[in-house]
């Protein structure tokens, strides 16, 4: 897997290339317009420019005024008897000197500081469980590079593009180093209350609420702030902003979650059992902390690190106190931001439950909000769609931090990427008219209607094989999966939302786990995770400083030719098959049925093609891999799939 992109940032070209095609970002005569004479410097205005139901690009960004706070946080994670504080950059226009006041948009990070290097658990177990050889060091999956440093002479460079396009609007924009990283104090913690307050500081000290000082110690209040602020950013810091906008924290207006988390239990652990994120196979919330420890003094932090890997519970995966806390989705109740939510149909590392869920329950409570489901992975919508994205972008950020009534609430809620690049808009998703389709598990693949009964049986080698190639050629008799498959479609097939399986089988052997994977077979040119960059398109979308242009290259989908496609995937701990919580016992041989769900998708499959359903044990890539020759039955007639679609 491509290792992701952490920060909003799209690639930034330094020097442009002979025979590059260089496009000044127009978006539309309503985005980015000429500014109006007025008779008055942009610099003297004690009120941002707006026209044409629009913020104006009316300030420089080469003179904003850069200003560094530590700010008090809400908690001492470290133990050390003094609140932890949490490191602030903020660039803001000029005209915040003398009087303008601006709101910020905030992008917390635990990675602003770099990562460490740090050996991953193990994931090969023997017949007890017991861990093996542990995988050899790499950063881990939400780890990415760490951005440019700032400029010893000139603007302060920023990674990203908000400072570019949004600070020249009458915007600030601020990094923020998370707890126990960078310039911030205490400890990181995967994910838990505490990392959430040291985010939330940030907030509250825009809006007046908490102490702050600049790097020598002298207190310094945000008297240029309006006292609102949004938060955005992808991957973990994409993840902060729905952590802190579920503590209903006044002064967050707005929110833009990009490929985030929204329950950390979904991220390393499903049904009751371990399950990495794609591609970083023996990761976990210990892990991932000791990744991003780079706070100054490190040593203080061992023991909460230590307690960290005691009390994730990679021994069982069950759904402990430990994760109830990392889940962000049972205070949805409590947002008061407005939610413009992003993820990428193709991502294996933050999987879609994540968004899935968080709309399911930003849906039931009334929240404001607003959907994309791109093809791409893990990574930033923004090259993808450019003048659509700081179209949006700005609308939504117009709207809930200076109040413009510019429809950004009207109109369809989600907007979705199909197979062929185009985007459909509907008022909701799934879209209205989604309906059930079951489908049943029989001796002869795929049916509408259940048949007899029958007992088939794998073999698990999960250990050694991949799932992918465990799928292919469903048609030839295969001792490691079962599959199931439909005849050629009659007509294309649209799936909206999360399949469910309900199966009645049985376990032989040391592995819990049983696999289902819902594929695409047949021969087409499709999405993958990856995006390229076109090289012969580079657009200027904002204001450039030395170092850093304001421009980007467009990118387009990378795509692959195959004769399969896996669509989504399931997993559940045998165990755990009537809570994640806790186990039960379990009788070799003896059947149990079994429910669970797969990953939320928007996928068309073709006319011609063929659904399969494929179950095997070991997901080679994302569960532990216990020794080959466990056993899976399997009971036709009375297992089935059931997928949401619609037109």
């Amino acid at each position: 897997m491509t290792r992701p992109t952490r920060s909003s940032a799209p690639p930034t070209p330094r020097h442009r290339r002979p025979g590059v095609r260089v496009v000044v970002l127009a978006l539309a005569a309503s985005l980015i317009t000429a500014v109006p004479t007025t008779g008055a410097r942009a610099e003297d205005a004690p009120a941002p420019l707006i026209a044409d139901g629009r913020t104006q690009p009316v300030h420089s960004r080469a003179d904003a005024i850069f200003q560094q706070v530590d700010i008090e946080t809400g908690t001492d994670s470290d133990r050390d008897g003094a609140l932890d504080t949490v490191r602030m950059r903020i660039l803001r226009p000029k005209a915040t000197g003398t009087g303008l006041k601006v709101p910020t948009i905030i992008e917390a990070s635990p990675y602003w500081g770099g990562g460490n290097d740090v050996p991953f658990h193990a994931v090969d177990l023997d017949e007890d469980g017991l861990p093996g050889r542990r995988t050899a060091a790499r950063l881990p999956a939400l780890i990415g590079p760490a951005p440019r440093a700032a400029a010893n002479a000139g603007p302060v460079v920023f990674p990203g593009y908000t400072d570019n396009y949004f600070l020249p609007r009458g915007y600030a924009v601020a990094q923020l180093d998370s707890i126990g990283t960078g310039g911030s104090t205490g400890c990181p913690t995967s994910g838990s209350h505490e990392e959430t307050l040291g985010a939330k500081a940030a907030v509250d000290w825009l809006a007046g609420r908490t102490r702050a000082w600049d790097l020598q110690g002298r207190p310094v209040a945000a008297d240029w702030s309006t006292g609102d602020s949004a938060m955005m950013g992808i991957s973990y810091n994409g993840t902060l902003p729905t952590a802190v906008a579920a503590t209903g924290v006044e002064g967050l207006k707005a929110i833009v979650p990009i490929a985030g988390i929204s329950s950390w239990y979904d991220y390393y652990r499903a049904g009751g059992g371990v399950v990495a994120p794609g591609g970083y196979q023996g990761e976990d919330a210990d892990i991932l902390a000791k990744a991003v420890h780079s706070r100054a003094d490190r040593t203080v932090c061992g023991p909460l690190l230590d307690r960290l890997t005691a009390e994730q519970g990679r021994e069982t995966g069950d759904f402990t106190r430990f994760w109830q806390e990392r889940d962000y989705l049972k205070d949805v109740a409590k947002i008061k931001a407005g939610v413009f939510l992003v993820h990428g149909l193709n991502d294996w590392n933050v999987r879609t439950r994540h968004a899935g869920r968080l709309w399911e329950e930003l849906t039931e409570h009334g929240v404001p909000r607003k959907l994309w489901l791109h093809q791409a992975g893990h990574s930033n919508p923004m090259p993808l769609r450019m003048e659509e994205w700081l179209g949006g972008l700005h609308q939504w950020f117009d709207h809930w931090l200076y109040g413009l009534d510019n429809g950004a609430l009207d109109g369809p809620k989600a907007e979705i990427e199909q197979a062929d690049f185009s985007w459909r808009a509907q008022v909701h998703w799934p879209a209205p008219g989604t309906r059930p389709l079951t489908l049943h598990l029989t001796a002869d693949g795929l049916a509408s209607r259940p048949d007899r009964p029958r007992v088939q049986s794998l073999t698990d080698a999960g250990r050694t094989v991949r799932a992918e190639d465990l799928v292919a050629g469903p048609d030839a008799a295969h001792p490691h999966r079962l599959a199931y498959t439909t005849g050629p479609l009659a007509r294309d097939l649209r799936l909206a939302g999360t399949p469910e399986l309900s199966v009645r089988a049985s376990l032989d052997g040391s592995s819990p786990y049983v696999t289902a994977l819902l594929v695409d077979y047949g021969t087409d040119t499709r999405a993958t995770a990856a995006t390229t960059a076109d090289t012969s398109q580079l657009i200027c979308y904002g204001q450039g400083v030395p170092g850093d242009t304001g421009c980007a290259y467009r990118t387009r989908h990378r795509t692959e030719t195959a004769d399969f496609k896996i669509v989504s995937r399931g997993w559940l701990d045998i165990r755990n098959r009537h809570t994640p919580a806790r186990q039960s016992e379990v009788t070799e041989g003896r059947e149990y049925r079994l429910e669970w769900e797969m990953q939320p998708q928007d996928y068309v499959f073709k006319q011609g093609h063929r659904l399969g359903v494929v179950l095997i044990s070991t997901d080679h890539d994302h569960t532990l891999r216990y020794p080959a020759g466990t056993v899976m039955t399997v009971r036709t007639g009375v297992s089935s799939v059931t997928l949401p679609v619609t037109r």
